[in-house]
């Protein structure tokens, strides 16, 4: 009767079991890691495309009110140690940008200058202060002495508060 009891013989050639060389054991692990690949690709374009916004810098922002009769006193700082710091700052790759704005107070606690520090991005404050403590002591002899000497600035002028943003580029 022409049937075969042969399993060899009942494959045409396409459909030998290629497991004899191990051949199938290493194909399945190979589609499965392309497979995984393919996905956590797709998800992460995906990602993307969710938002209609990058991150972009982070500012510190500093809202700091004058006491009376201190603000050209307060100025003269900060066109100087002050301004000295953040180009040393901005030229070491620390910082990208600062900024100093004049603001009209709604009321005597409010802020009469802000101050803006900009960084490119929030790993930027990984180990900052190892990093910007050496520019610091340079300025001003040393830590203690760049304490007290932020201490003797509170005779010039108030911090009213301070807040972190992050600027969201639109696409």
């Amino acid at each position: 009767m022409g049937y075969s009891l042969d399993r060899k013989n009942n494959y045409s050639a396409a459909q030998q079991p290629s497991d004899l060389h191990g051949e199938n054991k290493l194909k399945k692990p190979i589609l499965l890691l392309l497979a995984a690949i393919l996905t956590i690709s797709a998800s992460v374009t995906r990602a993307d495309d969710d938002h209609a916004y990058t991150q972009g810098p982070v500012l510190i922002v500093n809202f700091v009110r004058t006491q009376p009769g201190m603000f050209e006193e307060y100025m003269r700082y900060l066109g100087s140690t002050y301004k000295h710091l953040m180009d040393e700052y901005k030229k070491q790759g620390i910082i990208t940008d600062y900024s100093v704005y004049q603001a009209r107070p709604r009321d005597p606690q409010d802020a009469d200058l802000i101050l803006t520090v900009t960084y490119k991005n929030m790993a930027a404050f990984d180990d900052l202060q190892a990093r910007t403590d050496p520019t610091a002591k340079q300025a001003f002899g040393s830590l203690a002495k760049a304490a007290s000497a932020s201490a003797d600035r509170g005779k010039l002028r108030m911090d009213v508060g301070s807040q972190m943003v992050r600027q969201l580029i639109l696409k």
